[in-house]
């Protein structure tokens, strides 16, 4: 099923396809590390599993870094620009309240990749969850505390 969205979330051209894999990445506004307290990234991490539990993806990998994440999953029945949507209005509006704040927590839009049916899901999900070590957060992957996959 294609899902052709007109919403501005999208940029002009971009298709959503239900069943297709996708890494998204998405930035802080002005990449402020609001991530560094891992209290204000749980509340990122909640909205991932939040929109994976109502079945709106099957998340395969992800790692809040502390100024983006990335987000390895499978679209299921909705848009790619509603499933970002309700992400980024649902961890702004929570993290502003936990923080007391107002304002734009992420840039606009986001970078999408949709994966080719041949492209290893698992070395990108390693490649996702590595991302901290490469960044020179911890020395293993097992000592960052903001990320997760189906391949453990």
């Amino acid at each position: 099923m294609l899902v052709h969205s007109n919403g501005y979330r999208l940029l002009k051209g971009r298709v959503s396809e239900a069943g297709r894999i996708y890494l998204i990445t998405v930035v802080t506004q002005q990449r402020r590390p609001m991530f560094r307290d891992v209290r204000v990234g749980r509340l990122v991490v909640d909205q991932l599993r939040q929109i994976h539990e109502a079945r709106r993806v099957r998340s395969l990998a992800w790692v809040v870094m502390p100024d983006h994440i990335h987000w390895l999953f499978e679209l299921r029945d909705k848009s790619l620009g509603e499933v970002m949507g309700r992400f980024k209005s649902r961890s702004s509006l929570l993290i502003n309240q936990y923080l007391g704040s107002q304002g734009r927590l992420w840039q606009k839009g986001y970078h999408d990749r949709a994966l080719r049916k041949e492209e290893d899901q698992k070395a990108i999900a390693r490649y996702i969850i590595f991302n901290p070590v490469r960044a020179g957060l911890v020395q293993r992957p097992g000592d960052y505390p903001l990320w997760d996959t189906i391949w453990l």
